[in-house]
């Protein structure tokens, strides 16, 4: 595969080189009639939309146009404007004249809950935190039942495992980021994305496909950027108290401050157990008994947009139980032993990140990112023990060069990781063979440069990236990408990107399921890192009509992925087996999505979407399509609320299409399941009532209480040859009820 980048390293050069010539610099200062300085005045070329800002001294610098001609304008608020005409002295110094002062003038909009950037060349879909408003989102799993590009899958019903997966492929293709850092894998994988209190969450960013290379080569299928509340612009008070029918209990609670250009922000997030369900009378709860302490606090020192220096310190505690199995299942007498089968899960997280800037002037900065976690992990599945430790780095070293058409952003990257996995039996009846110790040390030293060109008057944007990663066992992997956005008119966007991505294999803490179920494991030979090309087009259409009184957008989208080396464990050729190999044949996901939004006034918002997504693989000219993946998807979402916004009613509904399971003909005919889902649909309300700094609000998911029964394979004998809880296709808990208060002081 490496043979196909010499085109994209070529094009990438001519690009790169060609920002290389010199460049020159006009400095000056903005003063008022008085002498003193004037801050945050505009500057800019006549003609151009390139502007830049005065500094609290008055003082800017701008890269001078190729056309040497051009006229200077300079406006600031209470002043006249001006314009200098060329020749122009250096440094320059610019007087304007005040004005009348004009009484300050109040613009109040509502925030789109979902909203598609015309500016970044980057499809990137933001939820904002008016639609996580719309559902419960007790975690970043429920954070996406409004929109159509992201579907949750549990990856371990007992314990209630889940990953995000976009494309129709795993979670694991796509990068989840949190505030921009790689905190989200090995072990943090598994139940990371269920840590992530959805009280917390300012922004979600959503980019399918292969985009930026300045977070690493990992984003094969998309990247989630999850932007969480910031200490300077969030709510100096804010408390979450929520509740279920099945008595799970959920408490949040964040403090903010301010003090001479520092602002903190302290949060506390906790979930008590839910009470012992079993409504489909295969003897295992319904839901795991979840208990969660999660303390966050951050710190943030300037602002990012000021020259000279920012920071943002971020330090968490996560500390996590989770109970599941049969009802009668106690993990202090039953964990390990035969006579009840249950899975307990006992892990502790301490993890930070910081990110350090400092601005010279509008048109250079550098930035310090570094982020790093520990998580100890101790778990029962049955009879198998999984203990496991990992130590995780992230440094990242980037300077940003903006100039008249565009910017350069190029630095040094660093990843480490050491993860050490102890498996062993406290029973092997099974004779399963694979205990034992596994241990890893990853070192991916990297460079990177990613730059936008904006031309035909930022009509067109074309951004070429480049990264040549060093992994220590595995060699120079080089991750090239390219992206073009192009503006058929100011409503009409067109993108398209197309780019490599690579990453390795954290094979338990990604493969939960082959810890859960009794299949024995057979390593075929030494893993290596996965591959892939994804390539994709996108059509934004926006429109409005009555004097902006209804408008929306319409998006269509196609994306297709292609393997050179994938990891899949083979559970079909063998009901007992799970077979680990290299997969270096032709594997494909395609994906196309279509998705329009009507907005009437701020009172009601309609979204609907279909998805229709194939991802299969060929083996031995055989057309095989990979399970849990339904074909078609259908999602519809309406809010409705009054002029007075006291009140809010928001609905969504989502209709599966079938999708193709494990193969089980060779098991006996009671462990044997069907080879397709049915179809289903998923109905989700909620009523919201607003009273000054008081939200009450409740709801209910899975209105028609629809439900996959008895969901694991080989119910009977947990611990026999047949057990196996991977054939979840649909929900299980079925119809829950929730009331919440939220409490704010601004």
């Amino acid at each position: 595969m490496r043979h196909r980048y010499s085109f994209f390293i070529a094009l990438f050069l001519i690009v790169f080189l060609t920002n290389g010539a010199s460049a020159q610099w006009l400095s000056g200062k903005v003063l008022d009639s008085q002498q003193k300085p004037v801050a945050g005045a505009f500057v800019r070329w006549l003609g151009t939309s390139q502007v830049v800002y005065t500094d609290s001294l008055g003082v800017f610098q701008f890269l001078k146009p190729l056309e040497s001609k051009q006229a200077l304008v300079v406006s600031a608020t209470g002043f006249s404007s001006d314009t200098i005409q060329p020749p122009f002295q250096d440094p320059l110094t610019i007087r304007l004249r005040s004005t009348r002062q004009i009484r300050e003038l109040q613009v109040v909009a509502q925030q789109e809950g979902v909203r598609i950037s015309d500016l970044n060349p980057i499809k990137t879909e933001q939820i904002s935190r008016i639609e996580l408003g719309k559902a419960a989102c007790c975690d970043l799993a429920g954070c996406f039942e409004t929109q159509s590009t992201v579907q949750p899958q549990v990856t371990n019903v007992i314990t209630n495992a889940k990953e995000l997966r976009i494309l129709g492929l795993s979670g694991v293709y796509n990068q989840v980021l949190i505030d921009g850092f790689p905190l989200i894998q090995g072990l943090s994988y598994t139940y990371g994305i269920s840590s992530v209190p959805g009280s917390l969450v300012e922004n979600i960013f959503i980019a399918k496909g292969a985009n930026s290379v300045l977070q690493g080569f990992e984003s094969i299928s998309g990247q989630i950027n999850v932007e969480t509340k910031s200490p300077d612009k969030t709510d100096k008070l804010f408390a979450n108290l929520y509740v279920n029918n099945f008595q799970e209990k959920h408490v949040n609670f964040n403090y903010a401050f301010k003090k001479e250009g520092w602002s903190n922000l302290s949060a506390l997030h906790v979930v008590l157990p839910a009470a012992r369900f079993d409504r489909d009378d295969d003897r295992f709860l319904d839901l795991p008994l979840l208990t969660r302490y999660l303390f966050t606090n951050r710190w943030k020192y300037g602002q990012e947009k000021n020259w000279g220096w920012n920071s943002q310190v971020n330090f968490r505690m996560l500390h996590e139980q989770r109970v599941g199995g049969q009802t009668r299942f106690d993990p202090n007498r039953d964990r390990g032993s035969s006579t009840s089968y249950g899975q307990w899960v006992k892990l502790s997280q301490p993890e930070f990140w910081s990110k350090t800037s400092f601005r010279f002037n509008d048109v250079q900065q550098i930035t310090a990112f570094a982020s790093g976690f520990v998580q100890q992990q101790n778990a029962w599945f049955g009879t198998v023990n999984y203990q496991a430790a990992q130590v995780n780095g992230y440094l990242n070293l980037q300077h940003e060069f903006n100039h008249s058409n565009g910017s350069l952003k190029s630095g040094l990257s660093l990843r480490y990781l050491k993860l050490n996995e102890t498996i062993a039996f406290s029973n092997n009846d099974l004779a399963r063979t694979f205990s034992g110790d596994y241990r890893r040390e990853e070192i991916i030293p990297g460079v990177f440069a990613e730059h936008t060109w904006r031309l035909l008057n930022n009509r067109l944007s074309w951004i070429t990236g480049l990264r040549a990663d060093f992994h220590n066992q595995f060699g120079t992997f080089i991750t090239p990408r390219t992206l073009l956005k192009y503006d058929l008119t100011p409503t009409t966007i067109v993108r398209a990107n197309i780019g490599t991505g690579w990453r390795t294999v954290n094979l338990f803490s990604e493969n939960i399921g082959l810890l859960v179920s009794s299949r024995n494991l057979l390593f075929a030979e030494a893993l290596e890192p996965e591959q892939a090309v994804n390539a994709g087009i996108n059509l934004t259409q926006k429109y409005s009509f009555f004097d902006k009184l209804l408008g929306g957008y319409l998006s269509i989208d196609y994306y297709r992925t292609e393997f050179s080396n994938q990891v899949f464990p083979d559970y079909d050729s063998d009901p007992t087996k799970a077979i680990i190999t290299n997969f270096r044949g032709q594997s494909i996901s395609e994906s196309f999505q279509v998705e329009g939004v009507v907005r009437w006034q701020d009172l009601v918002e309609w979204k609907v979407g279909y998805s229709w997504v194939e991802v299969y693989r060929m083996v031995s000219e055989n057309r095989q399509e990979l399970p849990f993946n339904p074909r078609h998807k259908v999602m519809s979402a309406i809010s409705i609320q009054p002029k007075s916004k006291r009140f809010q009613f928001d609905i969504n509904a989502h209709w599966y299409g079938s999708q193709r399971l494990p193969d089980t003909r060779l098991n006996p005919e009671v462990y044997q399941r069907p080879s397709t889902s049915p179809t289903y649909s998923i109905i989700n309300t909620q009523i919201t009532y607003r009273f000054q700094q008081w939200e009450v609000y409740t709801g209910c998911e899975n209105l028609f209480d629809f439900r996959q029964l008895q969901p694991i394979l080989g119910w009977q004998d947990p611990f026999g040859r047949y057990f196996d809880t991977s054939f979840v296709w649909g929900p299980t808990r079925g119809r829950e009820f929730y009331l919440g208060i939220r409490y704010r002081v601004k």
